[in-house]
C-alpha cells in the first residue's frame, strides 16, 4: 500500500521537491500552488484534506498531509506581521483541525527561527521557543496550533533550505559571481544547509513510517544537512562549486550587514532526535551542494 500525498505549498520550493520524489516513489501526490489552496481559507483546507482521505480510501492508500506552505519573507514580516500570521498560524491551526476530524496525519515544517540564535549548541527539538522575529513568532504559534490540535501531527524544524525551485542562497551567490568581483558574506551567523530534495525525502520516510504506526514518539523533530557552516563558509562553497576563485568571498559581521528581522547567529538544530527515531540523517551540506550545483548549474 503506497501514499496519497497532500502539499499544500506544493509551488514552492520545499513543496516541488517533495513532489517530486514522492510521485518518483509512486504516491499519488496533490501538490497545490497556494493560489489552487489558500491555506488561509479554512473551506478550501477543509475540502482538500476530505478529498484526500476519499481519494485514499478508493484507492487503497494511506493518506498524509505534509504542510509545505509558509510565509518566507522573513524581513517583511516585520512590517505584515498579521499576514503572516495567517499563512504560518491560522493555515495550520485549520489544516491541523482538518486532519483531526478525518484522522489524516499530519507533517507540519517548521523553522530555526522558533528560537533566539543564542544557545552556544545545537538546539534539540524540547528546547524552549524564544523567536526574535515577526516571521518566527508567526511559525512558532503554527506549531503551538499544530501541536495542540488533537490531530495525529508531527512538527519537522529546518533551517537554510536551497533547491532548483524559488529563490534562495546558492542561487543569489551564483548571480553575484557573475556579477561582482567580490562578495561580502557574513561570517558570524552558524546553520546547516539543507538541500531541499534531501529533505522532502527524509519527510516521506517519516510519512510513510507514521502512516504504518511506527511513528517517532517524539511530535518534534529536527531535519537538516549534515554539519554546519556560517554564511561565509557557505558562500565560499558555492564559489568553489561554480569554479571561482573562493577567495573573493570576504567575511564581515551582521552589525555590518543589518537587516529588518533579526537573524539567528546559531541556526545549528541537533539531528538526534531524528536518527533515534530509526530515520535515515541527510547527507553532509558540502556532499549535497555539490550534487546541487552539478545537476542544476545551467539554472543557477
Amino acid at each position: 500500500m503506497t501514499l496519497a500525498v497532500l502539499v499544500p505549498g506544493g509551488g514552492g520550493q520545499l513543496g516541488t521537491e517533495i513532489a517530486g520524489v514522492a510521485a518518483a516513489s509512486g504516491a499519488d501526490v496533490r501538490a497545490p500552488r497556494s493560489a489552487e489552496l489558500d491555506v488561509r481559507q479554512a473551506g478550501q483546507v477543509v475540502a482538500a484534506v476530505r478529498q484526500l482521505a476519499v481519494r485514499a480510501l478508493a484507492e487503497d492508500r494511506r493518506p498524509v498531509v505534509i504542510n509545505a506552505a509558509a510565509y518566507t519573507a522573513v524581513d517583511a514580516a516585520e512590517d505584515d506581521e498579521y499576514g503572516a500570521f495567517a499563512v504560518n498560524a491560522d493555515g495550520p491551526r485549520a489544516l491541523a483541525a482538518a486532519c483531526a476530524t478525518t484522522g489524516v496525519p499530519l507533517l507540519h515544517v517548521s523553522t530555526d527561527y522558533v528560537f533566539s540564535g543564542e544557545s552556544e549548541g545545537p538546539y534539540q527539538p524540547d528546547d524552549p521557543l524564544s523567536p526574535r522575529s515577526a516571521y518566527g513568532r508567526t511559525k512558532a504559534a503554527g506549531e503551538v496550533a499544530v501541536l495542540g490540535s488533537g490531530a495525529s501531527a508531527w512538527v519537522v524544524r529546518t533551517a537554510w533550505v536551497y533547491g532548483a525551485a524559488g529563490s534562495n542562497f546558492v542561487k543569489t551567490m551564483a548571480r553575484l559571481e557573475r556579477e561582482q568581483e567580490t562578495v561580502s558574506v557574513v561570517n558570524d551567523q552558524h546553520g546547516s544547509p539543507t538541500y531541499a530534495a534531501d529533505l522532502a525525502s527524509g519527510l516521506l520516510e517519516l510519512a510513510a513510517a507514521v502512516t504504518v504506526g511506527e511513528a517517532p514518539s517524539k511530535q518534534v523533530l529536527h531535519c537538516t544537512g549534515g554539519g554546519n557552516a556560517t554564511w561565509f563558509d557557505f558562500a565560499k562553497a558555492v564559489f568553489a562549486e561554480l569554479g571561482a576563485d573562493p577567495e573573493r568571498v570576504r567575511p564581515c559581521t551582521t552589525a555590518e550587514f543589518p537587516r529588518p528581522a533579526a537573524r539567528p547567529a546559531n541556526a545549528v538544530l541537533s539531528n538526534t532526535a531524528w536518527t533515534e527515531a530509526g530515520l535515515t540523517p541527510l547527507r553532509d551540506w558540502r556532499a549535497a551542494l555539490t550534487e546541487f550545483v552539478a545537476a542544476h548549474r545551467a539554472d543557477l
